[in-house]
């Protein structure tokens, strides 16, 4: 399949995408808003550069990377964009009136087109992975020059770049540098036929996560709150449906040894916030809502973390948690916020998303992978009874993250180096 069979067959299904949004829409009221965005007809200005997240993982990342560009390059104009509502918010959160901000249209070749010519930057990074092949291609013929920041690569997703070598190569190749996270990540982009002089390898920018004091003292004022500072806290981030069930079975296992436990369960995506709140309530379980301040008493046993951009305050407010997209077969999210702030960090098997960050944490002995409901009970019991371990285990991922840091720098490098090259 080359570019224009890809342009003609996204044509065919495009009444699919407007189906998509309705339905989103329905679970999450944040879909039912700035459609026109999603295809290209918002009016934008001129930017000097495009930076492209995806959802609120990827932004996270950024944010340090875009407040570093932001300081070195003052009267550079700016425009984020993201496709997800939580990492929209997460843009607005961190760079309200700072930045141009909209949700990146979709790949359709009239939407890609008319957004490039209306934002035409000359330069855009690309966070991650989040490659497009008509946005690359008219960010290209509109002579832009076009960085993969902080770039991982799965095998997996290596293997699907290689079963279209006529849509994805020229794409790929038509990049002008690389910052991939890991030698793994690179060997996979030039064995896919990058060339090897456009990598340069500069490590995770999740890494460089900075967990402001303010963010830890909120964390604790909250916990003070729920009247919880002595009660054993465990959270289940970014959980998917699926694996609802599972963290509530493994949660009635640790209630049986520590009564007064509380889980806190953050569901990845908002149209799932009364899903989960439902299946909480379903398995009999006394349930507080974070986004309308329930009160959390000494009987309350569940709270539904149903806010945006509170994941790491949660975190920070707990003992020990488990990231999840990794009990179905998702890949997983970022088991670093947690090892940030000094929790004892558990997945399951399917964590391909993040395999060299989970190998590292579990080489450290930060981070232990389950398989069942039961084997998450038996660990997080286990660390509860264990305080020496514990510590060993908080230790051990505050050590990862300040180990592995610098990836800032190296990829501000290759930024700075992209933008005096237009000056």
């Amino acid at each position: 399949m080359n570019r224009s069979l890809y342009s003609a067959l996204l044509y065919l299904i495009s009444p699919l995408l407007m189906v998509y949004l309705i339905v989103r829409g329905f679970k999450s009221p944040d879909y039912r808003r700035r459609w026109g965005e999603r295809f290209g007809i918002k009016r934008l200005q001129q930017t000097d550069l495009l930076l492209h997240c995806v959802s609120m993982g990827e932004t996270l990342a950024a944010i340090p990377l875009i407040t570093q560009i932001q300081a070195a390059y003052p009267n550079l104009s700016i425009t984020v964009t993201t496709t997800s509502p939580t990492g929209s918010a997460e843009v607005l959160r961190a760079f309200a009136g700072q930045v141009q901000h909209c949700y990146l249209p979709f790949d359709l070749a009239w939407c890609s087109k008319r957004f490039v010519q209306q934002v035409a930057p000359k330069n855009c990074i690309i966070m991650e992975t989040e490659l497009w092949p008509n946005l690359i291609h008219y960010l290209k013929h509109s002579g832009a020059k076009v960085l993969l920041a902080n770039a991982r690569l799965s095998q997996k997703s290596a293997d699907a770049y290689h079963k279209r070598p006529s849509l994805n190569l020229p794409m790929l190749q038509s990049l002008d540098a690389i910052a991939a996270q890991s030698e793994q990540a690179a060997a996979r982009f030039i064995k896919l036929g990058v060339a090897e002089e456009k990598i340069t390898v500069c490590g995770s920018l999740k890494f460089d996560l900075n967990v402001e004091q303010t963010r830890i003292d909120a964390a604790q004022v909250m916990r003070g709150r729920w009247q919880a500072l002595q009660r054993p806290i465990w959270v289940a981030g970014s959980v998917h449906p699926g694996e609802f069930e599972i963290m509530l079975q493994a949660h009635q296992r640790v209630l049986q040894q520590y009564p007064t436990a509380l889980m806190v369960l953050v569901p990845r995506h908002p149209e799932q916030f009364d899903a989960a709140v439902a299946v909480v309530k379903a398995a009999g379980m006394l349930v507080a809502r974070r986004s309308i301040n329930d009160e959390v008493t000494a009987q309350t046993q569940v709270v539904v973390g149903d806010t945006m951009g509170e994941l790491l305050t949660l975190y920070a407010a707990a003992d020990q948690a488990f990231v999840g997209g990794t009990l179905i077969e998702n890949g997983g999210h970022n088991p670093l916020e947690p090892a940030a702030v000094g929790l004892p960090v558990f997945v399951g098997p399917h964590h391909w998303d993040f395999k060299e960050i989970t190998a590292l944490l579990q080489e450290e002995g930060a981070l232990q992978i389950i398989n069942s409901s039961d084997a998450l009970a038996q660990v997080l019991i286990s660390m509860f009874n264990d305080k020496q371990a514990y510590q060993i285990a908080s230790e051990a991922g505050k050590q990862v993250m300040l180990q592995n840091r610098g990836a800032l720098a190296k990829q501000f490098a290759l930024v700075d180096l992209m933008l005096k090259s237009e000056s």
